[in-house]
């Protein structure tokens, strides 16, 4: 069987990094983790091509070659994927759909032959056996969790690494929290299920054997939630395993309570960790009680931020308005919180209800649905009525918008954070595309841009107060010509 593995295209997003990405000349920020773990699954004797649309086009000669499609989306991919079927049926091929997107949303693909949901190493086997038989159904699901740690080594050999500023490998599934617009517990769980340290080990030496010395991103929705196995099993076993170790600096994303454990937080920057990213989402209390956010509520929360950020890992942040108890006072409450937090990077979008929530039910209930999520957290759409009025909530996002990414205060947001911020434990080797990035970062902000001067007051400061920290400092300059670009795309 020849197997086509594809990946729909995102849209530009503020995930996507695509105009910061061409400073260093990449095509997209990680390859489909989901998909290269599929493809271990499949049998040996398959010929596996993966077609990723966010570094290349799919092709004739790759319809012409293929005699079924596996194809793999996440919400905001919905547009591409229904381009993707189409083209296959056209060329006859057999299509296979699962991930995230059609697990929540099959019903919407009706040109789908398959659907393989929830996590494959309890799908795709019986699909596989009854495809072998021409008996296969049409939907193959699961409401149980598999163990993960029978789960295969991803088919890195697949990747061409050149295309990809960071590398995804996965610990954990399974979150303990229970937010109520989160739809990590309904598709994964309360019980995080973690991989053993020999598993990730052998994930990262297949990345190390094939040259990567670049960032990995432990795509885990709570790297953090199984404490115990992660600071007595995984965290000694990679600060070990990279003593001889060149590079390849870890980012993940973990919950506030992070702050509260000062050896975790060392464990965490001894193993090469230095980026986190946080679902913060508002500073008011009423609004963390309304979505059941009780690992937020009645913390110092700015105070927690700066914690992790002085043990060497800069904080992301995800926040949200639109929830049942803000009022105004909340666009203006959300932009002096980021700015003092020192959260350079930080999402802010309107409250969406994914399908299965508890909060998508109880909002069916009330009769306050608008249809499915975009997917595209800062694309100023949401698919629910708000208690707040629609063109208040509309013009007051575009203002906390407009007032982070304004360059005055976003790079302001840069120096508080650099302030605080612990010099990482990793050195990733600086190769020649890096060098191309700061100079095309001088010509295109240090020269081009109207607001030039903040970037070079940002330059130099970063030169005589925290040189070591001085790639940083132009990576986000970077980052925030992508972030303006996103916002005066997304909200004109």
């Amino acid at each position: 069987m020849k197997v086509l593995l594809i990946y729909p295209e995102f849209p530009d997003t503020f995930w996507s990094f695509k105009h910061a990405l061409k400073f260093i000349r990449k095509q997209a920020s990680s390859p489909p983790l989901g998909l290269l773990t599929v493809a271990a699954m499949l049998p040996p004797l398959w010929e596996k091509r993966l077609v990723d649309l966010n570094v290349r086009q799919l092709t004739e000669e790759d319809l012409d070659w293929g005699e079924v499609a596996l194809i793999s989306a996440m919400t905001a991919q919905r547009k591409s994927t229904q381009q993707v079927i189409a083209r296959c049926m056209e060329y006859g091929l057999k299509v296979v759909a699962g991930g995230p997107l059609f697990t929540t949303e099959y019903e919407q693909f009706d040109l789908v032959d398959h659907f393989v949901l929830n996590e494959a190493e309890l799908t795709l086997p019986p699909f596989l056996l009854d495809l072998e038989r021409d008996s296969a159904a049409r939907i193959y699901s699961s409401s149980d969790f598999p163990d993960i740690q029978l789960t295969p080594t991803p088919r890195w050999e697949l990747v061409d690494f050149k295309h990809y500023a960071t590398m995804p490998v996965q610990y954990s599934r399974g979150c303990p929290f229970d937010c109520e617009f989160c739809n990590i517990t309904v598709l994964l769980g309360h019980r995080p299920r973690v991989k053993s340290a020999e598993q990730i080990l052998r994930e990262l030496d297949g990345l190390y054997r094939l040259g990567w010395r670049g960032t990995i991103f432990f795509v885990d929705d709570n790297l953090i939630g199984n404490k115990k196995q992660l600071k007595n099993e995984l965290l000694p076993a990679l600060i070990e395993w990279r003593r001889d170790k060149v590079g390849l600096s870890f980012s993940t994303e973990i919950s506030i309570n992070l702050a509260d454990d000062d050896e975790l937080m060392k464990l965490m920057y001894e193993a090469g960790f230095d980026t986190v990213f946080i679902g913060v989402e508002t500073p008011d209390e009423s609004s963390l009680t309304e979505c059941n956010k009780k690992q937020n509520q009645h913390r110092d929360l700015i105070g927690d931020i700066k914690r992790i950020q002085r043990h060497g890992m800069q904080v992301q942040g995800g926040f949200i308005i639109g929830f049942d108890s803000d009022t105004p006072s909340i666009f203006q409450r959300q932009i002096d919180f980021i700015q003092k937090s020192g959260i350079v990077t930080a999402m802010v979008g309107l409250l969406q209800a994914p399908i299965g929530t508890r909060l998508y039910e109880r909002l069916k209930q009330e009769g306050r649905l608008l249809g499915i999520m975009s997917g595209d957290n800062v694309d100023g759409t949401t698919n629910i009525i708000p208690k707040m009025n629609m063109d208040i909530l509309h013009k007051g996002y575009k203002a906390v918008i407009n007032a982070l990414y304004a360059p005055k205060n976003y790079y302001t947001r840069v120096k508080t954070f650099l302030k605080e911020f612990k010099a990482p434990k990793i050195n990733t080797p600086v190769d020649f595309e890096h060098f191309l990035a700061l100079w095309r970062s001088i010509i295109r902000l240090g020269i081009l841009d109207r607001d030039r001067i903040y970037y070079w007051k940002l330059f130099f400061w970063t030169l005589l107060r925290r040189p070591k920290l001085f790639p940083l400092a132009i990576t986000f300059a970077i980052y925030g010509y992508h972030f303006r670009q996103i916002c005066n795309q997304s909200i004109p």
